[in-house]
């Protein structure tokens, strides 16, 4: 088993004093309710914060933690500072200053309408002459008003640029169902600034055009997400008409690989394949050997859901050779994401599609055991595919227990895909009446949790 490389958090375990974990857990219930807040703390929950396997709580469970323990901080109760918990390096950009983090997590809450964070992310500005929005905002600082008759320059182009940053932030910790509806604004601000035709020329423009195009496919991503198939595929096609007018290989090997990865979950396998074939065409001359590997993966996909098991196979093969050649300069930001974990859960959704369930979940499994456990949505998202291919491949109990742990963390995500994917497995698990205790246990579970959603 590889090391998650947790820390215990034995700050928090002294908070707990002699309480057992499901007496402390009820008690975080009851201040959550005090303030209004909705948590489904259990013992479970608890023993994750415990083992450090929970670095850094969401927004929610941190109101109720200050609130428990007034003049606290996260630092007190044991956690990392949020920053540190999902900072990525950026790709320097030749004429721009260096941002210290790319893609994803970040929490939220089930009252989701009345969260902070998303007032302070993605407010607006109520007049029409301006394009108004908190274009890559931290977690608190003024929306930018953008005049549209005004100059564009290196503000609202690292505007734009945050923007994208903080999407795939909440992205990756929270799923896209919490955040499409309020991340439409900000692409609308980025285009208008495209519209208006102010900005400068050379490589404030360049960057104007990569940001307004990668906007879009973040939007898009989260609209795949949570199951607007056509809002995502509106997008992605936004996207790739920025990047054929600026000229961006970059960007149009991004547009392709997501829309080869929409194309596979909406049943058009050979779409994907040629949607795949023109985003290498693209990365060709970009000289990142991990972007070769996630759009030859992409192929195997769209391969495996054709049915072409040989031409899978290739695909896969040059996905593993290109990945093993490590990571470069030349990676694309975006796809920090894409390590080992991620590899293995693609293939393992090959060998689903082709019905070899057996060598499914080993793979799936295996991307459970690489991922981060900080990477909230993406962890989910590989219990899920496991509980699905264990399902399917006759491990009723086994496939109960990977269920679980998906259960476990659907208080922090919010992702169509993933409940998709969970009932699916559900459903191939069986009638109940002939299933085995731990089964039942599950389905009542799951039952119970999809009730309350």
């Amino acid at each position: 088993m590889v090391s998650t490389g947790a820390v215990p958090n034995l700050a928090f375990r002294r908070l707990r004093g002699p309480r057992s974990a499901g007496e402390f857990a009820a008690a975080i219930r009851r201040s959550a309710r005090e303030i209004g807040e909705q948590v489904a703390c259990d013992a479970r929950y608890i023993g994750r914060v415990e083992s450090g396997e929970i670095r850094c709580p969401n927004y929610a469970y941190e109101r109720v933690f200050r609130h428990m323990f007034p003049g606290t901080t996260l630092e007190d109760l044991g956690f990392s500072p949020r920053a540190s918990v999902r900072g990525r390096a950026a790709r320097p950009a030749a004429d721009a200053p260096q941002p210290p983090t790319a893609p994803p997590p970040a929490p939220g809450s089930d009252t989701d309408e009345e969260s902070d964070v998303l007032r302070r992310v993605f407010m607006t500005s109520g007049t029409t002459a301006v394009a108004a929005v908190s274009l890559g905002l931290g977690l608190g600082g003024p929306a930018a008003s953008l005049p549209l008759q005004r100059r564009v320059g290196e503000t609202e182009v690292s505007a734009v640029e945050r923007a994208v940053r903080q999407i795939r932030l909440l992205d990756d910790r929270h799923g896209g169902d919490w955040l499409y509806r309020r991340a439409s604004q900000p692409l609308k601000a980025a285009y208008a600034l495209l519209d208006a035709g102010t900005a400068s020329r050379g490589a404030t423009a360049d960057r104007l055009h990569s940001g307004a195009g990668e906007l879009a496919l973040s939007v898009g991503w989260l609209a795949h997400d949570s199951g607007r198939f056509e809002d995502a595929r509106s997008h992605y096609a936004e996207a790739l008409a920025t990047a054929r007018v600026a000229g961006d290989p970059a960007l149009e090997a991004h547009a392709f690989c997501n829309a080869s990865f929409l194309a596979r979950d909406t049943g058009r396998p050979r779409e994907a394949v040629r949607a795949a074939e023109a985003g290498l065409r693209a990365a060709q001359p970009l000289g990142s050997p991990r972007l070769r590997a996630l759009l030859a993966l992409r192929e195997a996909g769209g391969r495996a859901g054709l049915g072409d098991r040989t031409g899978c196979e290739r695909a896969l093969g040059r996905a593993h050779t290109a990945f093993s050649a490590g990571p470069s300069g030349a990676d694309p930001e975006w796809m920090s994401f894409f390590r080992e974990a991620e590899l293995e859960m693609l293939e393992a959704q090959c060998w689903a599609a082709l019905g070899d369930w057996s060598r499914a979940a080993r793979h799936a499994d295996r991307a459970v055991r690489l991922q981060d456990p900080h990477f909230t949505r993406n962890l989910a998202l590989y219990r899920a595919e496991l509980t699905w291919d264990l399902a399917r491949g006759g491990r009723p109990e086994e496939a109960a227990s990977a269920g679980h742990a998906v259960l476990d963390l659907l208080d922090e995500v919010q992702s169509s895909r993933i409940r998709s994917m969970l009932h699916d497995a559900v459903a191939a698990l069986g009638p109940r009446p002939a299933a085995s205790p731990e089964v039942r246990d599950f389905m009542d579970r799951y039952e119970a949790a999809t009730t309350d959603a």
